[in-house]
């Protein structure tokens, strides 16, 4: 739960400066900062005259849309504005020092030693070639004069405190050896190896699964509350910002809109920019109410799986044979009916994408997969075709799936191309007919994938979907990068689509309250295998299995009141879907305990 913000006896802030709950002077004081990027015509603001102070302990909350000015302010208050980019104006003080008057040698110093940053994906600041505990020794030794050895010690002890299970292991370990969660933890022990005076957390949690970001936010606390570290934390997250912060700032195209202590920012938003921003947060309750659909008995599947497995190799040794083998999803079973949305959920390496790339052909599989009424595998490559079309994909990132080189109206128009459909007028016809009903100006399909917003593109996705009038789309974790706003949007899209076309969705996510919205039915997945299904209501209202608890428990609450239960913290090493040769993972049976309401049971 947060603490309340309060105003310090004897404290004085400079004019126009937010101040928080602090002791004395505040630790970093931000004084009127404008960023300005270099233009053809001249300069154009980002960040316009922005004011906040940070007291020791104390989290201060950066909220707001992507191209709000969010990270912009972490990178200046750092010192890594890109090129071209440049702070014109005000003052970044870190207690006496204006860390915007230093030269670079100056400021490299105080990187990672007083100000540390952890960035939102940690393998791109992970260096793949060396180890976790070269690269913690290497970072303490930047800054301290101490031996080898002794950094050792101390990046050892770093481990030990952000509670990454066999830490001298891990020493010896490469980045790409630990999952996503282990890997914010090697960065936020790095960051807090010197322990800094302020912590910059930038989007620390957007990219990890519920219980990952559960465990990784109690870290943050604990070490802040252990250390007296003062943090910026950035975040899109209305529920990670409850939890977490004692102050927000709202921010809308590099403005401040509103500044107050969490508590009376959520209970009385002063701005409607704050109140809409509140309001589009996903919440766990909101999508109960609605009647759940039965599962309806009389129709035919759109998509049946049946025994599905999907298994890869790992080979190794000098004759390079086969030693161990990753049961990516074992023996998993569902029905995907016409109109209904059928969610997917559970931690990354569960298997859900998996499944969503057998389904489309990607990966082979063992076990039945039926789509429209046929049966994948022993087709012919003219009938695999033809049997792709009822069938399409939106992923996650709409960057990576859009060519950057192609025009926006010829991507969406592609599918229609390579099915031999309609002819170049018709297809650029329909390109703008989908245009406008995703809700973007047809006038804009000339334009490419760069000049769009990441909600846009993802919209832009979501027509090249709809070209070929598919019976399934398959939704792959498709709103987790976006804004709560942006995604609020765009599942309101899906469900109007739904509406009018008759379109099922697959959806996968780890995004409880998201799913809990917009579900008919919901198959919960732990290890390659189902471990509870049923309709919303069955699911949430009435969770059975300890590991559903688990997801539900651990997503965060946009309410600063809430106050959430003490769990025991998970020891140990996560369990693993590799397994030797000859072995495989124990098969979980599926009880019917009501009305389709299934739960794994051994």
């Amino acid at each position: 739960m947060s603490a309340q913000a309060q105003t310090t006896p004897g404290a004085v802030a400079a004019p126009g400066i937010a101040t928080g709950p602090e002791a004395g002077a505040p630790v970093l004081t931000v004084d009127g900062l404008t960023i300005s990027v270099r233009q053809d015509g001249g300069e154009a603001v980002l960040v316009d005259n922005l004011s906040f102070a940070l007291g020791r302990g104390e989290t201060l909350a950066l909220a707001g849309e992507s191209g709000s000015g969010k990270s912009l302010t972490s990178l200046a208050i750092m010192g890594l504005l890109a090129p071209g980019l440049r702070v014109s104006g005000g003052a970044v003080r870190l207690r006496d020092t204006d860390l915007t008057a230093l030269p670079e040698s100056a400021l490299r110093g105080l990187r990672g030693n007083r100000v540390a940053m952890i960035f939102q994906e940690p393998m791109t600041s992970l260096n793949p070639i060396l180890t976790i505990g070269a690269q913690l020794t290497e970072a303490i030794r930047a800054h301290e004069p101490v031996s080898k050895s002794d950094a050792r010690v101390r990046a050892l002890e770093a481990l030990k405190a952000v509670r990454l299970s066999q830490p001298e292991k891990r020493m010896t370990q490469y980045p790409h050896e630990l999952s996503g969660g282990m890997r914010q933890r090697v960065m936020i022990a790095m960051a807090l190896a010197l322990e800094p005076d302020v912590l910059i957390a930038d989007e620390p949690t957007t990219a990890l699964d519920v219980t990952v970001q559960r465990e990784v936010l109690d870290l943050l606390r604990d070490l802040q509350r252990e250390h007296g570290t003062a943090i910026i934390l950035i975040t899109h997250d209305m529920g990670v910002v409850a939890e977490m912060a004692d102050r927000v700032v709202i921010l809308k195209q590099g403005q401040m809109v509103e500044v107050a202590p969490v508590r009376d920012l959520f209970a009385a938003p002063k701005k409607q920019y704050t109140r809409d921003l509140l309001a589009a947060v996903p919440r766990l309750g909101d999508g109960s109410s609605a009647q759940a659909l039965p599962e309806p008995v009389s129709q035919t599947p759109i998509a049946s799986l049946s025994e599905v497995k999907v298994r890869f190799d790992i080979r190794g040794g000098i004759l390079s044979r086969v030693t161990h083998r990753v049961h990516a999803v074992e023996n998993v079973g569902f029905n995907v009916y016409p109109g209904e949305t059928f969610s997917l959920v559970g931690e990354s390496g569960c298997g859900k994408s998996t499944i969503a790339k057998a389904l489309v052909g990607l990966v082979p599989h063992l076990g039945r997969i039926e789509l429209n009424g046929h049966v994948l595998g022993g087709l012919s490559a003219q009938d695999q075709k033809a049997l792709r079309r009822d069938v399409q994909i939106v992923f996650q990132d709409p960057m990576a799936a859009l060519d950057p080189r192609m025009r926006v109206g010829d991507l969406v128009a592609e599918p229609l191309l390579i099915h031999g459909i309609g002819s170049s007028e018709s297809r650029r016809a329909t390109a703008r007919e989908l245009f406008d009903r995703v809700g973007l100006s047809p006038d804009w399909i000339d334009r490419y994938p760069h000049e769009f917003s990441g909600g846009q593109r993802q919209r832009i996705c979501i027509a090249r979907a709809l070209a070929l009038r598919p019976k399934l789309i398959i939704c792959d974790e498709s709103v987790s990068a976006l804004d709560v706003s942006v995604q609020a949007r765009v599942l309101d899209l899906l469900k109007s689509l739904q509406a009018d076309f008759g379109v099922s969705y697959l959806f996968i996510s780890h995004d409880m309250a998201v799913v809990e919205n917009i579900s008919d039915r919901i198959a919960v997945m732990y290890l390659g295998q189902i471990v509870e299904m049923g309709t919303r209501a069955q699911v949430f209202g009435n969770p059975q299995h300890s590991y559903t608890k688990r997801l539900i428990e651990a997503v965060p609450v946009p309410d600063p009141s809430f106050e959430r239960p003490l769990r025991p913290r998970l020891t140990g090493d996560i369990p693993s879907p590799i397994y030797s040769l000859g072995e495989q993972p124990e098969r979980l049976l599926l009880k019917n305990i009501g009305d389709g309401h299934l739960v794994a049971v051994g």
